[in-house]
This record gives structure tokens, sequence and C-alpha cells, in this order.
């Protein structure tokens, strides 16, 4: 991206000053305070953006959003109530308190319900560099869309016909607050660019996507870059057959991995463990992963796609190891959830915080070489993951490989396993990775798993 797509926001940029949603948020507890809530929280936001699809050349959509909200939860004793509005009126949100109170007094009382310790709560606030506007116009929008899908069409006369391009540009701004003296707040941003074309002739034909986000769109990649990448993925899966059922190894190409890595973080949340419905029940300290795994959690990373300095119960976010040497350091608790289980928050209410995997030394080319024979998955189909005994079995559709080489493409597959053995058996993780979200990890090779072909 052009640095000239992006400069400093003028002031009327949201419709609302940081400050301004600070008052609403101490207005909303004043208010809860007086009216009889023992404690109380208010969630205060706006945001706006613009997405423009481009479809064979010509505009398919031209969508802008701009919403506001206040989200308030009152507590009467243990007795917990919600409520919200679109509206910042003073009577208005006069009126979103009592709706909250009346419906925490007919609500029956859980022992776990409250604000979080106080000891918890972040003290001071961090600027992790989550804003860049993206003074971007229609017309360049347009263009950016066009210029992404021509380089698809530009690969080969083969790639006929497309799902489309688009772009998009997000912002926001947000504060929270509690009647434990906690207030915390600031802009965020993310962009988004990608293109889905198809590939092939008469009844042969394939499709394949990229795409590439960013708080900054000056890290977005190229236009050209998406679009051509894009075409070269759908042109390889031309001539995927079937194979033969069988026992092999698989390798999660980078973006599938960050779904692996996403199941874990499922299954040793709160709410999965103190509903006792997850397979990682009472495996704190305890080997879950190769002992070839490191993961890590970096809330405060600048720039990061799921960088925070709190969580959204208020709680600080820090620095932690949660699998060391593949042993299980901690779980993804909230106020609430840790209280469930009698343990600390670990400022995960909302999720995850750039989780990073460690990566190896090779690239995927080297993990197709470590791997020799098997199953490179590409694509993954359905939801088939039992979290309560770890059973996974998804649709699939990738690339055979023997020797270390890709042989030829497949689909209409569907491989199986149990994610206890799928996460103790990784056998490597890759070194390219991608940066898309919460989850930060290069490919994984795991050592075996069913593929149920033909």
């Amino acid at each position: 991206m052009s640095r000239k797509s992006v400069s400093a926001p003028p002031a009327s940029r949201f419709g609302n000053r940081l400050d301004d949603l600070k008052e609403l948020a101490q207005d909303v507890l004043t208010h809860a305070r007086k009216q009889g809530a023992s404690a109380c929280e208010a969630d205060v936001s706006e945001g706006f953006g613009q997405s423009v699809a481009v479809r064979c050349g010509e505009v398919e959509t031209i969508e802008y959003n701009r919403d506001k909200g206040i989200g308030v939860t009152v507590y009467v004793g243990q007795q917990k109530g919600y409520a919200s509005t679109s509206d910042f009126s003073a009577r208005a949100l006069r009126e979103t308190v009592e709706a909250a109170l009346n419906i925490a007094r007919f609500t029956a009382a859980d022992a776990c319900a409250g604000l979080p310790d106080a000891k918890l709560l972040a003290k001071r606030s961090a600027d992790l560099d989550l804003y860049h506007p993206w003074l971007l116009t229609v017309d360049g929008a347009i263009e950016l869309a066009r210029r992404c899908e021509q380089a698809a069409f530009d690969v080969s006369p083969l790639v006929s016909n497309s799902e489309g391009a688009s772009v998009s540009m997000q912002e926001g701004q947000f504060v929270s607050a509690n009647s434990l003296g906690f207030m915390g707040g600031y802009p965020t941003s993310r962009h988004y660019l990608s293109c889905s074309v198809i590939a092939g002739k008469d009844d042969a034909m394939q499709r394949d996507d990229w795409y590439s986000t960013a708080r900054d769109a000056r890290l977005i990649a190229s236009p050209e870059e998406i679009g051509d990448y894009a075409a070269r993925r759908a042109l390889s899966r031309l001539g995927a057959r079937k194979i033969a059922t069988c026992e092999v190894p698989v390798l999660f190409e980078a973006p599938l991995a960050a779904s692996l890595i996403g199941s874990f973080v499922h299954a040793a949340s709160g709410g999965s463990l103190y509903r006792k419905s997850s397979f990682l029940l009472d495996s704190l300290g305890k080997r879950v992963f190769s002992k070839k795994i490191q993961i890590s959690e970096r809330p405060h990373l600048p720039g990061g796609l799921a960088s925070s300095p709190f969580d959204s119960d208020g709680v600080a976010t820090r620095d932690r190891e949660v699998v060391a040497d593949g042993v299980l350091q901690g779980y993804f608790l909230s106020a609430y959830t840790a209280r469930k289980l009698g343990m600390q928050s670990t400022g995960n209410a909302g999720g995850c915080h750039n989780l990073i995997v460690k990566p190896g030394k090779r690239d995927l080319r080297g993990l197709l070489k470590k791997m020799d024979r098997g199953l490179l998955v590409t694509e993954l189909l359905g939801h088939g993951i039992n979290y309560v005994n770890g059973d996974y079995s998804r649709g699939a559709a990738g690339y055979w490989v023997e020797n270390g080489e890709i042989v030829h493409p497949v689909e209409e597959i569907t491989i199986a396993g149990n994610l206890r053995d799928m996460f103790r058996n990784i056998a490597a993780v890759g070194n390219d990775v991608l940066v898309r979200g919460s989850k930060q990890v290069g490919s994984i090779l795991v050592e075996r798993m069913k593929v149920a072909g033909d």
C-alpha cells in the first residue's frame, strides 16, 4: 500500500471525543449507584466503516456502516442485569440503567457474579499503536479492488471468473468503566483487502482466495500480490481427485494451523472447563502438546491485531507462557469463569491476546521434505469437533505429497483424529507465520491422522 493512502485523523473522524464517551460511562455508573446497584459496569462504543466489492471489473456493492451503543451491567448483590441502547441522550441512559436494574431484581443470585478483584484491574493506560485511519475514498477503494482482481485474471486465461475482490476499512473507539474506579478506552482500526477467483473451464472448476489484513493499511500486501496469489492457488487445484483411504502425516497450512490453536484455546477456556465440556479438564501442569511446542501470550505487541492493555472485564493483561515444552501452564479465564473454577482471572475475558506458537526452522517446503509422504491440507470444511472428548473429523482439500514434493491436488476427503493425540504428536511447526488474528503460528505437521477417501 502506498503511504499516501494514510494520514493523520481529522478531529471529526468520530462523532464523539474519547473524553465524551468517558463522561457518558461515568454518568451511567453514577446513576446506577444512585438507583440501588451495589456494583455496575458500562461499555460505550462507536464505530464506522466502508466496504467495496468488485466482481469481474464491475462494482457490486458499496457499504457504509456507522454505529454506537452503550451496554450497562448492574449487580444487586449477586443478582445481575444487563441492558443496552444506541441512544446517548440523558433520558435514554437513565431508562437503560433502570431496565438493567429491573432485570437484575428478577434474576436468580449467582455466587460467582460480580466485578473482578480490584487489585487485578488495569491501573494505567498504554499506547499500543492500534489506531491507523485509512483516508480512502470510494473511488480509491474501487481502484484497489479492480487492480487486485485484474492481477488474478492476468495470471492465466484459465482464471476466467471471479467471486470478487473486496476492500474494507473499519475504525472504532470505546470506553469500559466500572464502579471500582476502573476506566479505560482507546481508538482502534482494522482494514483488509481480499480476492476470490475461479479457475478452469467447462465442468472442471476450482476456486481459491487470499487476503491480507492489518491495523495499518500500509502493512497490507499490495493488491497485485493478493490477486496473483489467489489465482495461482486456484490454478494449482485443477485436476483434484480423491485418494485411497490411508493413515499418513498431515500438514496443516498456516491459516488452518491457526484454527487448530483456536481449538486448543476453546478447550482451555473457562467456559468449557467449568461446564466440564472440555477434554483438557484438570490438565494444568500436564503435557498436552508435543515437547517441541512453546505457546506465549503477548498482549502488548505494538500494532497487534489482538493487543490490549486490559480485557473486557477491565483486568490488566500480561505476558505469560501458556504452554512450555508441551506442558499446559495456564488456562484462559475471565473474572466469572475463574470464580467458577476457584481460580484467578488470567485477563482473558473476551478471548486471547496475540497467542504466539514458537516457530521452527523450516519453511513450508522444508516441512514437506520432513513429511516425505502424506497430505498437505489447505482447506477445511464442516465443524466436526467434539470438545468433550477431543474427537476431530473435518472435510478437507489440499495436495498429496510424495518424496517431499506435491504430486497432485486432492478433494472430497475427510481427515480424522483426536485433538489429544494430534496436539501431542505435532512433529514440527513452520516459520511461515501468517498474522491474521489473535493466533500467530506457522504450518503444523501432525505425525499421523486418518484420511478417508475412496
